[in-house]
């Protein structure tokens, strides 16, 4: 038998991390893991580094990183600050999963694979925001999807060769606010965007799933994985979250791939990938009556999706710029400083005041975001005058 998978999880303490640790649980026999690295949640970490007996954590908060120490000892070694987290994501793992949250984890994604790690990426706001950068770090085979949107559209493109692919199709399942119009969102409070029908998600994509913005990242993220141009990427609201994604071919056959709405799934798939491993976290029950509903986006109510399109065509730093004033004004929603329908406004501002070109590179991405936050967050205060 060969030497299990070494695997490092980054953003562990959340939503798709502690998923991620269940999966590689149910594979002890298949994954170990080499390292563990959060934010500030020092408490969780600790209690996943004594249950797996990782040898390595970081903490992006200094004074967590401090407390870890003190409750690990020296048998496991604790590294802080933001540096102290790029360092085990480009430790050499065999496989990093980068489960954290937002742009911040660009630095990462660019971390690991220059370390040779294959990239279970979980976190696609570094693929949007690095662009051709990231897509420039990575081998072939290195970079693997863990939305399930992706890892869906991944699986049926095994089914026929690019030039025969006429279309994609990225399921939304509509959010907490589908059918409803653009005027009855205007009063819409927090905990109305927090109520997922569907998935169990952090308050920050959750919001994202509200807006539709997560649609328009993928969208983005869709065009960058897999080469295809922005006019062949579609998006269908489909309530059940069953059908994930779905791939039309030159001939008019289309391949979807379904599945019930649970995150370990394509996580367990990224991990062993391109392998299926032997273990359903989750099972679809056909002996029981069921229905999938289809329904065109309503753009007019959800314009997030249409001006992260328009970013992505312009490429450059805009989608990092996109990104940074969405992350902006979604903080500001979530505090309770500009109503729902302010977060597309923010970002529409924010991109018609950016002008960006020339090379891309990281010091240029960084740059832009820094420039996009502080517009966002001048907009924002204006705004809650």
């Amino acid at each position: 038998m060969s030497d299990p998978t070494s695997v490092a999880v980054l953003g562990a303490t959340g939503s798709v991390g502690t998923q991620t640790l269940d999966v590689i649980a149910s594979h002890a026999d298949r994954f170990t893991v080499s390292g563990l690295a959060a934010g500030t949640n020092d408490e969780l970490l600790v209690r996943q580094a004594r249950r797996l007996r990782v040898p390595r954590v970081a903490l992006a908060d200094e004074a967590a990183a401090a407390r870890a120490r003190r409750a690990l000892g020296a048998g496991v070694e604790v590294l802080g600050g933001a540096d102290g987290v790029l360092e085990l994501a480009g430790a050499g793992a065999d496989v990093v999963l980068n489960g954290m949250v937002g742009s911040r984890g660009l630095p990462a994604t660019l971390a690991a694979l220059g370390a040779g790690s294959r990239l279970a990426l979980a976190n696609k706001e570094s693929l949007i925001v690095g662009g051709q950068l990231v897509l420039d770090a990575a081998r072939a085979g290195q970079l693997v999807p863990v939305d399930s949107e992706h890892m869906a559209l991944a699986q049926c493109l095994r089914g026929g060769t690019a030039a025969e692919v006429a279309r994609l199709v990225v399921t939304a399942s509509g959010g907490p606010f589908r059918g409803r119009t653009r005027s009855e969102l205007a009063d819409v409070s927090i905990d109305d965007a927090l109520a997922h029908p569907t998935w169990d998600m952090g308050a920050v994509i959750t919001v994202n799933s509200a807006t539709m913005a997560n649609k328009g990242l993928e969208v983005i993220e869709a065009h960058l994985l897999f080469g295809i141009d922005f006019d062949r990427i579609d998006v269908v609201v489909h309530p059940q979250s069953i059908v994930h994604a779905m791939v039309e071919f030159c001939d008019g056959a289309v391949l979807a791939q379904l599945s019930p709405p649970d995150m370990r799934l394509p996580i367990q798939l990224a991990l062993g990938w391109p392998d299926r491993l032997p273990h359903a976290p989750a099972r679809m029950d056909w002996t029981a009556a069921a229905t999938l509903e289809f329904e065109p986006l309503d753009r007019q109510t959800f314009p997030m999706v249409h001006l992260a399109v328009e970013a992505g065509r312009r490429g450059a730093t805009y989608p990092g710029v996109l990104n940074a004033a969405n992350e902006e004004a979604v903080g500001a929603f979530l505090g309770g400083r500009i109503p729902f329908l302010g977060i597309a406004a923010v970002v529409e501002a924010v991109l018609e005041e950016h002008t960006g070109g020339g090379p891309l590179d990281l010091g240029a991405v960084l740059e832009a975001e820094e420039r996009a936050r502080t517009r966002a967050r001048h907009r924002i205060e204006r705004r809650g005058r």
